[in-house]
């Protein structure tokens, strides 16, 4: 069964494809030693069993569709088309057939990041990472991204959320170890200790995404029953403050909590893990 390609692609961006937007520029030849990769591309791994059997493929057949570059000081710089570009390097072509665009930076991360999200699926980390770096550096609202890349915004902010789980945790999912679904069922717990002891669990026992959910469910029920003595406890979250909870992560991207005191009492805390966190935080409360 084919997989599901996620958003519209590019015609969301450009109102066409990356290859229309090319497709009236004859194709030429250029020396691929002047063709720099993309600094705005979202794939961090490259496969080398894909390359290696691109590679063959360009071997046997030839290149079928020219990559897209735009210039740059002295050179170029690849849009779309960086797999096969690296592949023709390790088959030791001196040249590669191109089709010349004048994209900006902007269009440019647009077009890379969208490429990968419809032809090769990346890892939930790396397309995490590619909406995060995007919308900092542009300045978009998720609803925005959503609206260019044709997803939904909750899938953006569960992508987002990924990156509050610890490193290992984010490392075992970007290599495959753990599903998507496992790691968004890790999210949920709120002691990164326990979910990287959970994420080993996952790994050396194979349990099933359905299997974590419960005993997510299951320890956060204990933990809500178990904080205080009767007499001192706190108010149950119920669903609403836990979807604000969710809101206020996705617009921020960082850990927040919402920890009630007593009846219509309580404390928003808002996590930062560096300076440039801090003031990108501060900067969206003051709007």
């Amino acid at each position: 069964m084919e997989k599901r390609r996620l958003g519209k692609g590019l015609e969301a961006l450009l109102g066409m494809s990356v290859e229309e937007a090319a497709a009236e520029v004859p194709p030429s030849q250029l020396p691929v030693d002047l063709i720099e990769t993309n600094p705005f591309q979202p794939r961090r791994d490259f496969d080398p069993g894909e390359l290696d059997a691109l590679k063959r493929s360009l071997q046997t057949h030839g290149l079928l569709q020219p990559i897209v570059v735009r210039p740059t000081n002295g050179g170029y710089q690849v849009i779309a088309g960086e797999r096969r570009l690296r592949a023709a390097k390790d088959a030791g072509w001196k040249e590669i057939p191109v089709r010349i665009v004048d994209f900006n930076d902007q269009q440019t991360f647009e077009a890379a990041l969208v490429e990968n999200l419809q032809r090769a699926d990346l890892n939930p980390i790396e397309k995490a990472l590619g909406f995060r770096d995007y919308l900092q550096q542009y300045g978009l609202t998720q609803e925005e991204l959503a609206q260019r890349v044709g997803l939904d915004r909750a899938t953006i902010c569960n992508f987002l959320r990924l990156l509050e789980l610890p490193p290992e945790v984010q490392d075992a999912v970007r290599g495959g170890q753990i599903s998507n679904g496992h790691a968004r069922a890790l999210v949920s717990l709120d002691d990164p200790e326990r979910q990287k002891s959970l994420c080993r669990e996952i790994i050396r026992n194979g349990l099933s995404v359905r299997a974590v959910e419960q005993m997510v469910k299951a320890e956060r029920n204990r933990t809500a029953s178990g904080a205080s003595s009767p007499s001192r406890q706190p108010p149950e979250k119920t669903h609403h403050i836990r979807d604000i909870e969710d809101e206020l992560r996705c617009k921020f991207m960082v850990k927040v909590e919402i920890r009630l005191t007593g009846k219509d009492r309580g404390q928003f805390l808002i996590d930062f893990a560096s300076n440039d966190d801090f003031e990108r935080i501060l900067e969206l409360l003051r709007r």
